[in-house]
């Protein structure tokens, strides 16, 4: 078990650490901003006047994006309905509407593919670290499970990854059933694992899970996008290993 430091914040008897993906590890905002404009052109070409509704929906407005919107937080999921929803309000059939959103969101991530969202600067360095002091390592992400395997692959991660967890079928952040799932796989108690994460619903899974903390980082110093953190840092570099 080891001693995690983060400012003056010290938890003890850490096993595991579980980080988010997007906006955590991988500098996603521009990806999710282009694959959220990319999403609603397409839909808009086939229903005009849903373009502009939808980028509000998604929380992009010009070349910014909301880190606590829907396309930086909300599952794939998610997303699709909130978008079908908006599909369904010209009139069409739920199912109709589904299938639009989620074609639509298909045909923008494959536009995008050949683009990927960067680690951020010392994501590496840092589960090379941890990795190497024994701690086991697990991502849960709003993400697919198949997205978050292939960005495990893409980065050549799977030395350090020993959980890879994404939203499927099943309930999404802040649901405890992710960590709860993380946990099991790495065969370690929630209460000897913590949680990084960038957005609100990171830090009520933990809570939620009954976590050994709740780490919020927030790259653009905005701590209310992860209230409920019990320390919040800007750098990832500010997560040390203490002792063992």
């Amino acid at each position: 078990m080891v001693t995690i430091q983060c400012q003056n914040i010290t938890f003890a008897n850490i096993q595991a650490i579980f980080f988010d993906k997007n906006g955590t590890l991988e500098d996603s905002e521009s990806y999710l901003r282009s694959l959220g404009q990319k999403a609603s052109r397409i839909i808009d070409a086939q229903i005009p006047g849903t373009g502009e509704p939808l980028l509000m929906a998604f929380g992009i407005n010009g070349n910014s994006i909301d880190p606590a919107g829907l396309i930086a937080v909300g599952s794939r999921r998610e997303t699709e309905i909130a978008t079908a929803a908006y599909i369904a309000e010209t009139g069409r059939g739920w199912f109709e509407s589904l299938r639009i959103a989620r074609n639509s969101l298909n045909e923008a991530e494959k536009y995008l593919e050949k683009s990927p969202a960067p680690l951020f600067p010392g994501s590496l360095e840092l589960l090379q670290s941890l990795s190497a002091a024994g701690i086991k390592l697990g991502i849960i992400s709003a993400a697919t499970t198949a997205e978050v395997k292939a960005f495990v692959a893409r980065y050549k991660l799977n030395d350090y990854i020993q959980a890879e967890i994404g939203v499927d079928d099943g309930p999404g952040k802040p649901d405890p059933a992710l960590f709860l799932q993380a946990c099991r796989v790495l065969g370690v108690e929630p209460s000897a694992a913590l949680m990084v994460g960038d957005a609100v619903g990171d830090m009520q899974m933990a809570r939620n899970a009954k976590a050994a903390g709740c780490i919020g980082i927030t790259w653009i110093g905005k701590s209310d996008h992860v209230q409920g953190a019990d320390v919040v840092i800007h750098q990832l570099n500010e997560i040390q290993v203490l002792g063992f």
